[in-house]
């Protein structure tokens, strides 16, 4: 009998030939550059953050009057030219970074991710929090990673796969971990946010780009932790009453926040102010711009920009602000993102969770407050986003402190099952399906 001939060599011959393709070396190339690209933006990003908030501190250093004036101007140009040259570049960036996954028209899709975007996502979110927005530049980084990597198929052909979903969520997770200096929470935060299944085909590309990116991003700033090292941990009964209290508060006020504001995207407001914010948007930022600097004068200008430094401040014990910090951060939020610049919700919600866990803290009398302001950013993360596992590993990495991963996992996941209670839809999901019905009757 004659048995056919084994194709295996042929097969390994082709498979030799399509390694040495200069089109595929090309492609590797192209896309290590992109993944180079988005550390550095997320650097720059960073940097020019921080500038804008030190310039607004020396604002304040002059008159904690001095934002009834600028903060309205800031917020009013902001929209305007947000409205006028960048649209699709208002709020946190994530939302249409989940949308753009989801369009069928690649029209639409190009117009979300295009690259003057992603520039204006970046100069006016920096323009907003020199005026003292409560807003972050984590979810921007997010579309702006992504947009770098979607836009490098212009450059050279990708497999399909890869050019409709795999492109965007690589460039979103490695956003997240250059932005933080969390090469684990970029991976998890792209495949339980952003793609919420995991996709083997794609799980290579996720997973070079992040490690890329978050290597460029070292390289510029060095090897750091986003909120510094602490070594908090739990001591005793009240300890682990505090982490349960934290879950609830985080559950109660994350879900109560994340269902308010789907509310006043999906419907705005009821009556003539809604008439009056659809008719006028930049007047309506300037009047948010306001509200924003009152809350800024009753907080004793606390909640004003990130709110990175108060957080930090808190953890390592070298400052103090008031009990109702985190209700206040939380207001100055959600007016700062209802009024339709760009700016994320990330840093945002991690200071006001560190809020909470300083008022959980003092209510089981804790002389040392650490571990449950770690706690608090978690749970009240979690309770807004409703990702637990992105929001205790985002948290433990920020903080370098793997010993909190047991309590920082219960809260996480309590917090998120109380919220769900609240608000149903996951926030970021949920602001993706109505971005995607403003946008569907203009396609």
């Amino acid at each position: 009998m004659n048995w056919p001939r084994p194709r295996l060599p042929y097969v390994q011959k082709r498979h030799r030939v399509s390694l040495l393709s200069a089109r595929l070396w090309l492609r590797h190339m192209l896309f290590w550059g992109g993944a180079v690209a988005v550390g550095l933006a997320a650097t720059v990003f960073a940097l020019s953050s921080d500038y804008a908030q030190a310039l607004f501190r020396q604002l304040l250093a002059l008159s904690p009057w001095l934002p009834l004036l600028v903060t309205p101007l800031t917020l009013a140009g902001v929209a305007a030219l947000t409205q006028r040259y960048f649209k699709g570049a208002e709020g946190s960036g994530i939302p249409q970074t989940i949308a753009a996954i989801r369009m069928q028209d690649d029209s639409r899709r190009d117009a979300v991710l295009s690259l003057r975007v992603a520039l204006g996502k970046m100069l006016l979110t920096c323009i907003g929090l020199a005026g003292g927005a409560s807003v972050g530049r984590e979810g921007p980084t997010v579309q702006v990673g992504a947009a770098l990597l979607y836009n490098l198929r212009r450059l050279v052909r990708f497999p399909r796969h890869l050019m409709e979903r795999g492109l965007i969520i690589a460039g979103g997770g490695a956003g997240v971990a250059a932005a933080f200096n969390t090469p684990l929470a970029g991976i998890v935060f792209a495949i339980e946010e952003m793609a919420r299944s995991f996709e083997e085909r794609s799980s290579g590309t996720l997973l070079t780009a992040v490690i890329i990116a978050g290597l460029a991003a070292i390289y510029v700033q060095g090897d750091y932790t986003y909120f510094g090292a602490t070594d908090a941990a739990l001591a005793g009964a009240s300890g682990w009453l505090g982490v349960l209290l934290c879950g609830l508060a985080g559950g109660l006020l994350g879900g109560g926040f994340s269902r308010l504001l789907l509310a006043f995207s999906a419907h705005g407001l009821p009556g003539r102010a809604g008439a009056f914010m659809r008719a006028y948007p930049v007047r309506f930022a300037a009047a948010c711009g306001l509200l924003l600097a009152l809350i800024g004068i009753a907080s004793g200008s606390a909640v004003y920009g990130s709110g990175y430094d108060e957080a930090k401040h808190l953890l390592e014990g070298t400052g103090e602000v008031s009990a109702a910090y985190g209700l206040w951060k939380m207001l100055a939020t959600f007016v700062s993102f209802v009024s339709g610049i760009p700016g994320g919700l990330f840093a945002p919600s991690l200071s006001a969770g560190a809020g909470i866990g300083q008022a959980v803290a003092g209510l089981v009398a804790l002389e040392d407050g650490s571990a449950l302001i770690v706690i608090g950013m978690a749970a009240y993360f979690a309770g807004v986003v409703q990702a637990p596992i992105t929001a205790f590993v985002i948290v433990m990495e920020m903080t370098d402190n793997h010993d909190m991963v047991v309590p920082l996992m219960l809260a996480t996941l309590l917090a998120t099952a109380v919220s769900r209670m609240i608000c149903p839809k996951p926030l970021y999901k949920a602001l993706a399906n109505n971005y995607l019905a403003k946008v569907r009757p203009a396609a």
